[in-house]
């Protein structure tokens, strides 16, 4: 951005300044960090005056690493001052609107969102370029080959044992037959769930189609595997719930001396050095009236204090490493997804740590890209959808439920959505788009929430479920939640390896291992 574009930025600002104004900017001055500077003061004080500006150029002389936040409706950049530091987080999707009333013209916009959204992506598979809308279908002949695609509104068992799926579009309704003969498509139709869009082939009957082929949207069979030229490590982390009383500090705290390098192995110290990213995915803070009787696991009982305590360890953590963080249901945030960021006031000690950026939950970034690298693309779930399909879901309930957490996040991707089901999650209606899309491909898919850490990869994302730094509480135990706490998942980007360290104590290993031990009989 050059002097003249920075005029422009400055006035649509509301700030006029005087023609001796620029004189007070060194020559070679990044006015990107300027601009997202004023932004910011603009957002706690309301109005800017030329004063305001002068004082953000002068700590832009006095500190050389200060950091670039350039932020749109849909990108963001930050650098880290540190000139040897060369990677960057890209923010490609970010939820940053405002709640606006809602009524439920809002609802049926929103269903209409996704529905064009997925309908595009499934558009793309050949069987389903010709499909015809629902309403053009009554016009065709029994025994007819159609295509249709549509959101699944009801499904239930005939007498005969079949499936049968009511499927709507903007145009009609039409009853979908599988039938339990054809036992790789019956086996797909068990695991469909209502709201989710599909495609489906099959023959026209009477006001119905016999079914032959389901399509979910999914993502391509050939998504690229990306890996990094150079070697640089991500660490990811979620959970930590600064404020309960069942918070393991001491081990929290090898997890940072070994971030700075000073805890571990000669090699895991050399790893330490060379982690370039530390993703944290929501429930940064215990909170406040979660659950009944929550006060009384409850070490630090303000929401303020709490955010306090968790600024005060990140502050450790060394400035060369990008802390990337959004929100889970534990934090002090609403509870409809997307979740937005944290209150600029009640987390203000977060805001100000250089190395540190905050994003919704949902939220996409990009690592480590270069000019010749693309870098990867990181999908950020917290994961409050998870345990409603580990439930609903026959396979994923037979195979697990939340212990695999690896198969409902494949799950979840092959629907392109991360809360297909209407009762599955809290949202917002929006209007304009639906944010829980996933419309980007990610290279890596991570998410928390379930306290336990699962590895996985399909179609070459790599699916990181981050652990916990909790013990059991009483209403983990209620929720059917078994924490496996201070392992943390580590990827090298350069091979894509996943490796995991453990930092629990020989002490809370033992009271851990009773705790599964207990459930298990």
């Amino acid at each position: 951005m050059n002097k003249n574009e920075a005029i422009t930025k400055i006035l649509e600002l509301g700030v006029l300044v005087s023609p001796e104004f620029f004189e007070n900017i060194p020559e070679a001055f990044d006015y990107v960090s300027f601009l997202t500077k004023a932004r910011q003061k603009l957002q706690s004080q309301s109005i800017l005056i030329e004063s305001d500006l002068n004082e953000i150029i002068n700590e832009s002389k006095n500190n050389s690493g200060l950091y670039v936040q350039q932020l749109s409706k849909q990108s963001a950049e930050l650098t880290i001052g540190k000139p040897e530091i060369t990677g960057k987080v890209i923010i490609k999707k970010n939820y940053t609107k405002e709640v606006k009333k809602k009524d439920v013209q809002s609802f049926v916009s929103y269903f209409r969102r996704r529905y064009d959204s997925l309908r595009k992506i499934l558009m793309s598979r050949q069987e389903l370029q010709d499909s015809l809308s629902i309403s053009r279908l009554q016009r065709k002949e029994e025994r007819q080959s159609v295509s249709v695609i549509g959101l699944v509104l009801d499904k239930s068992e005939t007498k005969n044992g079949n499936i049968r799926i009511k499927m709507e579009d903007t145009t009609g309704t039409i009853d979908i037959i599988i039938n339990k003969t054809k036992p790789d498509l019956f086996e797909i139709a068990k695991d469909l769930v209502l709201d989710e869009i599909i495609g489906i082939t099959g023959i026209t009957g009477n006001k119905i189609i016999f079914c032959n082929s389901i399509f979910l949207p999914e993502i391509p069979v050939n998504h690229e595997f990306k890996k990094a030229p150079g070697e640089g490590y991500a660490v990811f982390i979620s959970d930590i719930h600064f404020g309960i009383k069942n918070f393991l500090d001491s081990d929290f705290m090898k997890f940072i001396s070994w971030l700075s390098g000073e805890f571990g192995t000669k090699q895991q110290r050399e790893i330490a050095n060379k982690v370039k990213y530390l993703f944290v995915t929501g429930d940064i803070v215990e909170g406040v009236g979660i659950y009944p009787g929550q006060e009384l696991d409850l070490e630090i009982k303000d929401i303020y204090a709490q955010y306090e305590e968790a600024t005060r360890y990140f502050k450790m953590i060394p400035e060369r490493i990008k802390v990337i963080m959004c929100g889970g249901n534990h934090d002090a945030i609403r509870m409809s997804e997307p979740q937005p960021v944290f209150d600029k006031q009640m987390a203000k000690g977060l805001y100000n740590l250089p190395n540190l950026l905050i994003v919704s939950n949902p939220a996409v970034v990009n690592i480590d890209s270069t000019d010749n690298f693309p870098g990867f693309d990181v999908l950020m779930y917290h994961g409050f959808s998870f345990p409603y399909y580990a439930e609903s879901v026959p396979s994923l309930r037979s195979k697990g439920g939340l212990k695999k957490c690896d198969l409902i996040m494949k799950f979840l991707l092959q629907r392109r959505h991360l809360a297909p089901s209407h009762g599955s999650t809290l949202y917002v209606p929006d209007d304009e788009e639906d944010s829980l899309v996933i419309d980007i491909v990610p290279d890596i898919f991570v998410s928390g929430h379930i306290h336990q850490i699962t590895i996985g990869n399909y179609r070459n994302v790599s699916l990181i479920n981050s652990s916990c730094w909790v013990v059991q509480s009483e209403d983990n135990a209620k929720r059917g939640i078994i924490p496996e706490p201070a392992k943390i998942p580590i990827i090298n980007l350069q091979t894509r390896e996943v490796k995991i360290m453990n930092f629990l104590s020989d002490g809370v290993k033992v009271l851990v291992e009773e705790r599964l031990a207990a459930k298990t009989n």
